[in-house]
């Protein structure tokens, strides 16, 4: 493939817009409203008194709004980039704030469920653009800052949800983890004006509704056999995902504008790029899988202590994304940032994968946040490099895909640390099992950061296919 320059780009100038402050801001807080998600799984066992569940139970909760919104992203982001990353965003902000409304009514458990798919395609709209909307108002020559304002404000939300999570459902119940968002939602909604007027669609560039089906079924097929990992059921998930997947590729190569071009897919780079994030994202979920139940056995931490401590994690990327964009491309280039991102995820595992009940709190800080940064490093850097070997014309789908292998990282860590957990604690206890399965997460973010070191010299700086 031969690259492209972003700055020989015909379109790569696009400083036409320049970033307000008050508009980057507002996309930040729409976004909030879906990243604030991590607030309900400190509302786990309020949820489970007041349905009256079992504990196996609860874990629907969450599938129905993974598989919703992740199933969702890539088909959402090809549609804004053709009718326009605002419109699809204003129409998220607006699901979003009647989904989380109904969530908190339920009446019922099968109906708490159905909302969150509700709740699940809201967050795909809004998810689907922030990213392009961000990237759209800093110009295409600040690319590298705008995704780093924009990997640290998802990484805020992640930070606040579990901290307010436990003060409102000690006011007012599991309810007010849902209904908080929804004036946040509309806040938004209501100040985020001046954005960018949507294109004109024309004729080729309408959505592939075949292709969008088959992806949608492969990706959904493809969470519940990483979900069901342990049982029989996930190799007929899987041989179902295969198949809806090479029905998407055959139709996409056949399309006059795809959802995404097969032609990226099928470069080793590319691809590898793309394993090395879920990789990577895998072994960062580690810590917020493990870290609670190390923290509710040490004496001494109140539930809201633990909850500061692990909010480390998260502060870490809060606090380095925004500086690895100003660094990225100028000091130092992607590739080698986001090496650098996952070396440091391992450091901070290997540091985690040393506790002990008489570890100091400053060191279990420490460790936490040296993996906090590494996330903050490499999604920064991974997402640069996704976006610049796209085409301009599909930043929508660009930072949907950044988001989607995330999501399949999170979903695979699930299922494959809890299981490795589970079995070094049977054979080892619990303090060795944990220190183990960190070892192992930290081995996988070193190899994560050996592939990246070998793909990042088989993807160019952009794609040569444009149109």
């Amino acid at each position: 493939m031969t690259s492209i320059s972003k700055h020989d780009h015909p379109h790569s100038s696009t400083g036409l817009l320049h970033a307000k402050p008050w508009q980057v801001a507002m996309i930040g807080l729409g976004t909030a409203a879906t990243q604030l998600d991590t607030s309900v799984n400190i509302a786990f066992p309020a949820i489970t008194r007041g349905f009256d569940l079992s504990i196996g139970d609860i874990q629907w909760v969450v599938i129905c709004y993974v598989l919703t919104y992740a199933s969702l992203l890539l088909a959402l982001g090809r549609i804004g980039d053709a009718v326009g990353h605002a419109r699809v965003f204003r129409i998220g902000l607006i699901w979003s704030t009647v989904a989380l409304l109904l969530v908190g009514w339920s009446p019922s458990f099968g109906a708490m469920l159905f909302f969150r798919c509700l709740q699940g395609v809201g967050a795909a709209l809004v998810l689907s653009c922030g990213a392009a909307l961000v990237i759209n108002l800093h110009g295409e020559n600040r690319r590298s800052q705008a995704l780093g304002i924009y990997t640290m404000m998802l990484s805020l939300g992640l930070m606040l949800g579990p901290l307010l999570g436990g003060a409102l459902t000690a006011a007012w119940d599991w309810p007010a983890v849902f209904w908080f968002r929804a004036p946040i939602a509309v806040a938004a909604l209501l100040l985020l004006r001046g954005m960018p007027a949507s294109p004109r669609r024309e004729a080729a560039d309408r959505f592939d509704i075949p292709g969008g089906l088959a992806l949608i079924l492969g990706l959904v097929t493809m969470l519940l056999a990483l979900n069901r990992i342990r049982e029989f059921s996930a190799i007929w998930f899987a041989l179902l995902s295969a198949a809806a997947f090479a029905a998407f590729i055959v139709r996409e190569s056949r399309a006059a504008r795809p959802i995404i071009a097969i032609e990226i897919l099928r470069q080793p780079g590319f691809a590898l790029l793309n394993l090395v994030s879920v990789l990577a994202n895998l072994a960062a979920f580690s810590v917020w899988l493990l870290v609670p139940y190390f923290l509710a056995r040490v004496p001494g931490y109140s539930l809201t202590e633990s909850g500061i401590i692990l909010a480390t994690a998260a502060a870490g990327a809060v606090l380095a994304a925004p500086i690895a964009g100003r660094m990225a491309g100028r000091h130092i280039s992607t590739e080698r940032l986001a090496i650098a991102g996952a070396v440091a995820v391992g450091g901070g595992l290997l540091l985690l994968g040393a506790w002990t009940e008489q570890t100091p709190t400053i060191l279990r800080i420490a460790g936490l946040a040296v993996q906090g940064v590494g996330v903050g490093l490499f999604q920064l850097a991974y997402s640069d490099i996704v976006t610049a070997a796209l085409p301009l014309r599909d930043r929508g789908v660009a930072g949907s895909l950044v988001l989607l292998t995330r999501t399949l990282g999170t979903v695979t860590a699930a299922s494959v640390v809890l299981l490795v957990f589970g079995i070094l604690n049977v054979k080892y206890g619990f303090l060795e099992g944990f220190q183990k399965t960190f070892q192992l997460a930290a081995l996988l973010a070193f190899v994560a950061a050996g592939l990246l070191a070998f793909s990042s010299r088989r993807v160019g700086d952009r794609a040569d296919y444009e149109a």
